[in-house]
């Protein structure tokens, strides 16, 4: 066979090959070896159609926003949690800022009562009130923090929540596509399955076996056509002593491929 450089190995080994490759010699009729390639057409077309499913198993789109999607939600569950967190820390600090008024309200309604006179009670009840209203101010001014800490965490988890949603949504669609193309694409598959049955109908026995076996260990591709002087599998192109064995060859002799094994089927258009 020539590659493609057209460079010649040498008759020697081509004859030596051509040969050994026909030992033992199988036979099958000329249409039955035609119907193989028909065989191999639609085995061909339910492998591309398998991959096609696999491919869509394997979504990256799908495979990449559901990565996403974890993601935030994860984001979402920390948000969620610090602003659990914080309503509390917000609950805390308005009791405590209630408790004091509550206390510095009272204490001043005993000195307006005139409750207290002793000039020292006084004195010192005075000075507490002083302390309360600062304490007052402190805890107001922790109380507005813990607020405004709160606001920015719910808008956070209101932003997050809001993508998860959006997320989810285009998730929904993209997977919903999917499996529709994957019903279509299951559905071809019976289809050319059941037209490969029919191909195969009344095939040798020995023939099949054979074209199985080839189609395991050569990547899916067990027939191929000789055309042009070119076998249709390793898109080699034969050399002329190649040529004239195959031409020289019964027209029920299973021929194969000196290249690459395959089961090379003779057409109208082989250039024999």
């Amino acid at each position: 066979m020539h590659g493609p450089s057209g460079s010649d190995p040498g008759p020697n080994r081509h004859l030596d090959s051509a040969i050994s490759q026909r030992e033992p010699t199988l036979k099958a009729d000329p249409f039955a070896q035609l119907k193989l390639l028909d065989v191999q057409e639609h085995d061909s077309r339910i492998d591309q159609l398998q991959h096609q499913l696999a491919g869509l198993a394997a979504d990256a789109e799908i495979a990449e926003l559901t990565k996403t999607r974890l993601d935030l939600e994860k984001q979402a569950r920390d948000a969620k949690i610090l602003v659990d967190d914080l309503t509390t820390d917000q609950k805390k600090a308005d009791a405590d800022v209630e408790q004091v008024k509550a206390r510095r309200e009272r204490d001043r309604g005993r000195m307006d009562q005139g409750l207290i006179t002793n000039p020292k009670d006084l004195e010192r009840m005075q000075h507490e009130l002083v302390s309360l209203e600062r304490r007052i101010n402190t805890l107001e001014d922790e109380e507005l923090e813990i607020m405004q800490r709160l606001e920015d965490a719910q808008n956070e988890l209101d932003r997050l929540t809001g993508e998860l949603a959006a997320t989810d949504d285009k998730l929904a669609q993209l997977i919903t596509t999917r499996d529709e193309k994957a019903v279509e694409l299951k559905a071809n598959v019976d289809t050319v399955t059941a037209e490969r049955a029919a191909a195969a109908e009344g095939l040798p026995a020995d023939l099949v076996t054979l074209y199985d076996k080839l189609r395991g260990q050569k990547g899916g591709v067990g027939a191929a056509a000789l055309r042009a002087r070119q076998c249709g599998g390793c898109r080699l192109t034969l050399d002329n002593a190649e040529l004239g064995i195959i031409k020289k060859a019964p027209s029920d002799e299973v021929i194969r491929c000196e290249e690459c094994q395959r089961i090379l089927v003779r057409t109208d258009e082989s250039g024999l």
